[in-house]
């Protein structure tokens, strides 16, 4: 669709449109399992940030206001497009909540925001790592991208793919330390909060915390697992993502 904007399982006729944000560190291709379970249920579109896989050669976003510019200029606006939900996790989460602010000043809010692994905006990001991400060295780096165990451990000791691996994880970790969360209007849309039970950055009190980022209805789902639990519950979250948007377009409002 764009270089920012991709859609590995079309489906026009789908009553709803998916953007999803990658974590941190995170291409595209991360979401490739989720797009094909909810393909179908919705169209789901993905962003690729720049700076790593096909955007390789391309600066790296440095503030989440770039992202949110680049992706909602990129978004295709025609009369008739099915309406639009949001997902993200952890540093996407972020990203997708600015972008639903953005969305929802300008007018034309998205119909859902589903939120994965990550506290509340207005709680302070859990950090273990010693330092901020632009003082930290490479090991220090891997030592944390292990805690969180999304990244295979032999790919973190390949020298020839730690070249890849290392910048786009630094570059978005410098983002998240220099993002500033700011108090404005709360979202009107349906907040659909996701999380690991045993993710040792985020908890499940500071993931309730969602709930005071939105007037609309607000529910969480705690999950086994640590921080990257989306693909071992693919069934469970397109369930999920298929009740919220059912809910969503009949009006049926709970808090949860």
């Amino acid at each position: 669709m764009s270089d920012w904007i991709r859609c590995f399982h079309p489906a026009p006729e789908a009553p709803a449109r998916l953007l999803c944000f990658p974590h941190a560190g995170g291409s595209a291709s991360a979401y490739h399992p989720l797009s094909a379970a909810v393909s179908g249920t919705v169209e789901p579109l993905v962003v690729q940030y720049p700076g790593r896989q096909d955007r390789g050669g391309e600066p790296f976003a440095e503030r989440a206001d770039q992202i949110v510019d680049a992706v909602l200029g990129a978004l295709p606006h025609r009369p008739g497009d099915a309406p639009l939900a949001l997902f993200g996790h952890s540093m996407g989460a972020v990203v997708a909540y600015e972008t639903a602010r953005r969305m929802t000043g300008e007018g034309r809010p998205p119909v859902a925001l589903f939120v994965s692994g990550r506290q509340a905006p207005a709680l302070p990001r859990r950090v273990t790592g010693p330092r901020p991400a632009r003082e930290l060295t490479d090991a220090e780096l891997l030592d944390d991208m292990r805690e969180l165990s999304g990244t295979a451990d032999e790919l973190l000791t390949d020298p020839d793919l730690l070249p890849l691996i290392l910048p786009p994880m630094r570059a978005d970790y410098q983002l998240l330390d220099d993002h500033v969360h700011r108090a404005g209007p709360r979202l009107d849309c349906p907040v659909i909060a996701l999380t690991g039970e045993d993710d040792p950055r985020v908890t499940v009190d500071g993931v309730r915390g969602w709930a005071e980022e939105t007037s609309g209805s607000f529910d969480c789902h705690v999950l086994a697992g640590g921080h990257f639990f989306l693909d071992a519950h693919l069934p469970y979250v397109t369930a999920t993502i298929a009740s919220a948007l059912r809910r969503s377009a009949t009006g049926d409002v709970r808090v949860g």
